[in-house]
């Protein structure tokens, strides 16, 4: 049920499309085929949250509660980016997917119906979670509004474009920088208030284990065109098959990996 209402949070997406149309002008963003890369892509990105036992917001959520051992992860995020985004090819996308405007705010206006009605016969739970889930992905909708590349991972990416090119101007507007410390500091408050933060250190192999899984994670990323947060809020909402079959194969590399994890788990 967590993983199915995760699927499901960016359904009420449309919602901030329709300010962002009504506001600005501003059209839905396009949807693609899926690509070998994306595939692959979203293979590697599952297989390093797995390894890291968390995606890239929750990655910065228990950093900020106090769980060091995620800069390690953060870096290896970084690492991906700086080196592996330049060696791959400028077009890992595939072909564009033509896909009226009209037809996505059917869809997902029918979505929504569907999931307030099946709220209204869920336990108290998991409406709960679902309720949650929808808040969620509508409030990073709004923010994605403001800024598409607000995610920690996105600022890494662009911070190590602009190193890697040697192109100033490409350095991330400070905006950016302020929209991420916000976050964080978010974060860090509300584990203050809900007393979850502790000072955490970690063991040599743990920091290693974290840092392979952000390198993976990352380039994952990269191949993809993002993280499971740009997929989800983003490319599924404007029913991208590119998003679909990359949270697909996100899904599928975490259940490798949580396999691969018990299996060596069992062994030791």
């Amino acid at each position: 049920m967590f993983i199915v209402a995760i699927v499901f949070s960016g359904s009420l997406v449309w919602v901030s499309m329709t300010i962002g149309w009504i506001v600005e002008g501003r059209t839905i963003v396009d949807a693609f085929w899926p690509s070998l890369f994306s595939l692959v892509g979203g293979f590697l990105f599952g297989l390093g949250a797995a390894i890291n036992s968390g995606c890239g917001v929750s990655t910065v959520s228990r950093l900020a509660r106090g769980e060091l051992v995620m800069l390690a992860t953060v870096l290896g995020w970084f690492v991906a980016w700086l080196f592996f985004a330049p060696a791959l090819p400028n077009e890992l996308k595939g072909g564009e997917l033509v896909i009226s405007d009209f037809s996505r705010y059917v869809f997902l206006s029918f979505l929504t119906i569907i999931i307030v009605v099946s709220c209204c016969f869920m336990n108290a739970t998991n409406r709960r979670l679902w309720i949650s889930m929808l808040g969620i992905g509508l409030m990073a909708g709004c923010v994605f509004l403001y800024e598409p590349h607000w995610t920690p991972s996105g600022l890494l990416k662009s911070m190590g474009g602009s190193l890697w090119q040697g192109q100033p101007e490409e350095w991330p507007r400070i905006e950016r920088f302020i929209l991420v410390a916000l976050l964080t500091l978010g974060m860090v408050s509300a584990a203050l208030v809900t007393k979850s933060f502790v000072l955490r250190t970690s063991s040599l192999t743990r920091i290693w284990k974290h840092l392979i899984a952000g390198v993976l994670m990352g380039l994952g990323a990269v191949m993809a065109g993002g993280g499971n947060d740009t997929q989800l809020l983003v490319a599924m909402p404007v029913l991208s098959l590119a998003g679909l079959s990359t949270v697909v194969c996100i899904i599928l590399g975490i259940y490798v990996g949580i396999l691969l994890l018990r299996s060596k788990n069992a062994k030791s």
